[in-house]
């Protein structure tokens, strides 16, 4: 499996059209006299061409023919060394071998929406697809690994050039790419929940806010408020009026420090999980050209427990479809695990 890595798009599509001819031999049937009145000694001499008469009509007694033949335009049936239709039931067949457009599958746990994704993997590759152009997002690695893993048992391998992850290892990898269009330094550091936590402990600290009231939030809380905030695609107060009522006589220092939180990620040339989102979103939605350039590399896109993205993870999606609709989205709407981080099944509408 290949975990984003840069690859070539080009694929070449040839085509064919018009007739063929069958030709069964070749000798002159034209008379003696039409061949010395097209000839070119008559035309350097500036002659007129005779008019043939009547036993110099095209009449030989034998003559060999051409056949021509309306050559189809229909091209052969491709063969599969899968059994699609054998292997899949109705539905999971019609998901797996629509290939173009988007494709969303909604079922519940047990329904086999995996399986229905790994044999869509297959497809493609056996359809022809470079598999440098399928692009797999999961809210885990090991499910990618796992998907992939058993596309390639049913391809013979073929798959190791797809590129599976999650939302953050996909973004991550792009930044690091794009990291100076967007103002950033390519190594930029990615600070996991733990280091935001203590980056904020410290910011409260200097502002004097763990000693100034001791009902002050701590520091995981204030992350947690931060985090949620960018995944609902709302603000700090807008969060805090609408499910954190008994935070509210903080929203001002609350504010601040995120202000200050955010000047202290830039200055140090530092992002946290959210950032990772936050600026691929922007990079799709502001850099036209790169968004057009992903898109032509990864024609395919697959998301897995589509019930679970955010807004945010949304918007990603759509931008790496700008160039084409060859969208599948899986999940389940009776069930989503995120949506105290803002996952809406809303998205799968």
């Amino acid at each position: 499996m290949r975990l984003f890595s840069e690859s070539a798009t080009t694929r070449n599509v040839l085509r064919s059209s018009g007739v063929s001819g069958e030709r069964s031999g070749t000798r002159d049937i034209l008379p003696e006299s039409h061949r010395m009145a097209t000839g070119t000694a008559g035309l350097e001499a500036g002659g007129s061409l005779p008019v043939p008469t009547a036993r110099d009509t095209f009449a030989p007694a034998s003559m060999e023919t051409y056949t021509l033949r309306p050559r189809s335009d229909a091209r052969p049936e491709r063969r599969y060394r899968i059994d699609y239709e054998g292997e899949l039931n109705p539905a999971q067949h019609a998901a797996a071998t629509t290939l173009e457009g988007p494709v969303l599958v909604v079922a519940g746990a047990g329904s086999g929406k995996t399986r229905t994704l790994v044999y869509r993997v297959a497809r493609l590759v056996e359809s022809g697809i470079n598999p440098a152009q399928i692009l797999l997002l999961t809210f885990t690695r090991k499910a990618a690994e796992e998907m992939l893993r058993r596309a390639s048992m049913l391809v013979g391998g073929s798959c190791e050039h797809v590129a599976g992850g999650t939302f953050h290892s996909f973004a991550n990898t792009v930044l690091r790419r794009a990291a100076r269009r967007l103002g950033m330094k390519p190594g930029f550091t990615i600070l996991d929940r733990s280091d935001s936590e203590d980056v904020v402990n410290l910011l409260r600290s200097r502002a004097g806010l763990d000693r100034k009231d001791r009902r002050f939030p701590r520091k995981s809380a204030i992350v947690e408020i931060f985090s949620m905030a960018v995944n609902r695609s709302t603000t700090v107060p807008a969060l805090l009026e609408d499910g954190y009522a008994h935070l509210y006589e903080h929203l001002d220092d609350l504010v601040r420090l995120e202000e200050e939180y955010r000047r202290y990620k830039r200055e140090k040339d530092l992002v946290d999980y959210d950032d990772l989102l936050v600026l691929l979103r922007d990079l799709l939605r502001d850099q036209q050209d790169v968004a057009a350039q992903l898109s032509r590399t990864y024609r395919y896109v697959m998301v897995d427990e589509y019930q679970d993205t955010n807004r945010l993870q949304a918007e990603i999606v759509r931008g790496l479809a700008v160039a084409h609709d060859n969208v599948m989205a899986v999940g389940d709407d009776s069930q989503s695990i995120y949506s105290f981080r803002g996952a809406t099944f809303r998205n799968i509408m």
